[in-house]
Parts: structure tokens; C-alpha cells; sequence
């Protein structure tokens, strides 16, 4: 039986940011779901995802991009078969672990003060987006000018507390064999994190590409299905 592909993407993104990937996967023979990731905190998020991956019978290959990588890390572990983890400049926290606190670990994400927005709700959270003039510099920088615009526009904000609150107490890919596809010049997150994160995590599978913006899904869905595939023909070969 062929792997259900679940896409999760990440903050200041939506599920359209996938529409490059889909389609390719798709001509392969798989089932793509593309995930409304809820972005209002982590263990909820995670819940939502994993009460999805409830619904889908067979294999299941999480794909997650940004902070969706934190999600899929906490996807419960007896919600279905899941078959791979792929990882597209996410990231991928131990137990405790927050992602702005990895963000800080090594020097290069240009998200800080200076560059988010933050926009108070009235239920006490806070609503993090990107400045829309540095968004194309920051999260971009390899998307077509009018295309990062409406990217800037369309993008979706993550609350502040989603982005600080602890990992749970296990992360899936301990048990989970994964891939991580890495931007080289990633603005967000710094790609030496992500080859920290990539190494701790023991990843078989390791796509490092040149050039290639935080917005990896978009600017180089060919890379991204290529990881996708492999990590679902694994599973099919094992």
C-alpha cells in the first residue's frame, strides 16, 4: 500500500505554500492531504494533527515545513502507521525544547524584533507576522518578487505562545526514522540548527540545497518531492 502524505506547513505560510508539492506526488500514485495547521500552540496543534492521522488508514508520511516540524515532533505516537518523517527547514525539537529557543542557538535568523509584528488578541495571546516590506528578504528571498509579495500578504501568523512552549516529554522522530531537507541560505532557521537537529536525530536521509530560501516548498518543490518519495519508498521496501 502506498504512504498517505500529510503536509504540515508552517508559521507565516499556509497550505497553498505546498501547491508545488502536491501535484508531483500525486502523479506518483499517493494520497496528499495538506494540513490546516491550527498555529495556536503546540500541544494543540499536534493534537489536531495527530486526530487527522487518526482518519487515514495505511502508512503515513508526515512532511512538515518551519515550525510544522514541531508538530509532527509531537504527533502521538499511537495515532496510526506513521512511516517517515521528512523535515523541509523545520524544526525538530527534544523534550522541553521551544523553537525560539533553538532559533537562538546558532547565529543567522533574521526573525526578531525588528522584523516581526505582533499583534495582541483579546483571549490574552499574541499573534506573531512577519513585517510584509522585509517578508520577501527574510522568508523568501529565492521566490519571484510578485509571488513573495502575495506570499506576504497571504502569510498566516503563529501565536508568540506556539512559538515558546515546550516540546513534549518524547519526540516522534526517536522512533520514527527521518530526512531533513535543508536550505543553505535559510533565514529563519539558521541551517547549521538544522544539521544539529538533523544529526541528533540520527536522520538516514540528508538533502542539503544550495541556494535555496526558508521557503524551500516554494521555490524548490523538486527537491522537497524527491526527499518525499524516497522516504516513502523506503518504508514500501521495508
Amino acid at each position: 500500500m502506498r504512504s498517505t502524505i500529510v503536509l504540515v506547513h508552517g508559521a507565516f505560510a499556509e497550505s497553498a505554500s505546498w501547491d508545488g508539492v502536491i501535484d508531483p506526488l500525486t502523479a506518483e500514485g499517493h494520497r496528499v492531504v495538506a494540513a490546516a495547521n491550527p498555529l495556536r500552540g503546540l500541544a494543540t496543534d499536534a493534537a489536531a494533527v495527530s486526530d487527522l492521522v487518526r482518519s487515514i488508514e495505511g502508512p503515513v508520511v508526515l512532511v512538515a515545513h518551519s515550525y510544522g516540524g514541531a508538530v509532527i515532533s509531537n504527533v502521538d505516537p499511537d495515532a496510526g502507521d506513521v512511516a517517515g518523517l521528512v523535515y523541509v527547514n523545520g524544526f525538530a525539537p527534544a523534550p522541553g525544547e521551544t523553537c525560539f529557543g533553538l532559533a537562538a542557538m546558532f547565529p543567522g535568523s533574521m526573525l526578531g524584533e525588528e522584523t516581526a509584528r505582533a499583534v495582541p488578541r483579546g483571549d490574552g495571546t499574541t499573534d506573531l507576522y512577519v513585517d510584509p516590506d522585509r517578508f520577501p528578504e527574510i522568508f523568501c528571498q529565492d521566490v519571484p518578487g510578485p509571488r513573495a509579495a502575495r506570499m506576504a500578504v497571504a502569510q498566516r501568523p503563529a501565536t508568540q505562545e506556539a512559538l515558546v512552549e515546550p516540546s513534549g516529554a518524547s519526540s516522534l522522530w526517536t522512533d520514527v526514522p527521518s530526512t531533513f531537507v535543508i536550505g543553505d541560505a535559510d533565514r529563519i532557521i539558521p541551517p547549521e540548527l538544522q544539521r544539529y537537529m538533523a544529526e541528533r536525530a540520527q536522520s538516514p536521509r540528508r538533502v542539503v540545497v544550495e541556494g535555496a530560501s526558508h521557503a524551500l516548498p516554494v521555490s524548490r518543490p523538486d527537491a522537497v518531492v524527491a526527499a518525499v518519495l524516497e522516504a516513502a519508498a523506503a518504508r514500501a521496501a521495508a
